[in-house]
């Protein structure tokens, strides 16, 4: 009778134990389970924004005011017609369809503008345009060169090239402050300065930027040429040379 007893407290025992034992291991889980949900917590809910940076323009030219070109209809050419000129408001009028808005367009895009308006009198119209009279590439120097101005922008010009070109440094001009202003898109534009004077004391070109269509540069003034040529004396509002 007591062998039973013992036996099942014995049983008892080991079946506390074991509960123990599975009360501790799930204890044992819980901080590893809370640090991972409480570092969860301190993560970012999403990626920082990105510093937000210039765009490239398009390649492709936009068409202007004053710019012309040719329509051909490869099934009608009734309808063909030659330098139609963008007028100052941007529109142009055309034979069959009036007046069309086209300033701003590259020319895949003018041609698609086409076909939709002569589609509505055309069955799948076919048009080519050709640009006849446009906006060359160009830039303009400014400030202390020899010839300030607009210049054509032909193949690949360097910035000290574009300066020789407009004439050079004059006496007056601050070599190691060159400004160069480059459009980025229709309301930014870049400003960089440039030290030419280094790059010619240096005889290394490596840093010599290349010109992109409508890049404006800009040479200032030294401060020595700030300094005025006359100053007052006394009280006679005369002024003298200084020699």
């Amino acid at each position: 009778m007591r062998l039973i007893i013992y036996s099942r407290l014995t049983v008892v025992l080991v079946v506390a134990l074991m509960f123990a034992a599975t009360g501790l291991a799930q204890e044992a889980q819980k901080p590893a389970s809370s640090s991972a949900f409480v570092d969860a917590s301190k993560a970012p809910t999403s990626a920082p924004a990105a510093t937000p940076q210039f765009q490239s323009r398009d390649a492709r030219y936009q068409i202007r005011t004053g710019d012309s070109f040719d329509l051909n209809f490869e099934l009608s050419p009734e309808f063909n017609q030659t330098a139609v000129t963008v007028q100052p408001d941007g529109f142009v009028t055309l034979r069959g369809v009036g007046d069309l808005k086209v300033e701003g367009q590259t020319v895949p895009e003018l041609t698609a503008t086409l076909r939709n308006a002569y589609g509505k009198i055309l069955h799948d119209p076919i048009i080519s345009v050709v640009l006849k009279d446009f906006e060359k590439p160009y830039f303009v120097a400014d400030g202390q060169v020899g010839h300030p101005g607009k210049y054509d922008l032909r193949g690949e010009v360097t910035l000290t090239q574009a300066i020789a070109m407009a004439g050079g440094f004059t006496e007056s001009s601050k070599h190691s402050q060159v400004l160069l202003f480059r459009r980025v898109s229709d309301q930014w534009m870049e400003a960089k300065v440039i030290n030419v004077k280094k790059m010619e004391k240096s005889g290394s070109l490596l840093e010599d930027p290349m010109l992109h269509p409508g890049d404006m540069l800009f040479v200032p003034k030294n401060t020595m040429s700030k300094i005025q040529r006359y100053i007052p004396v006394g009280n006679f509002g005369s002024y003298y040379p200084i020699h």
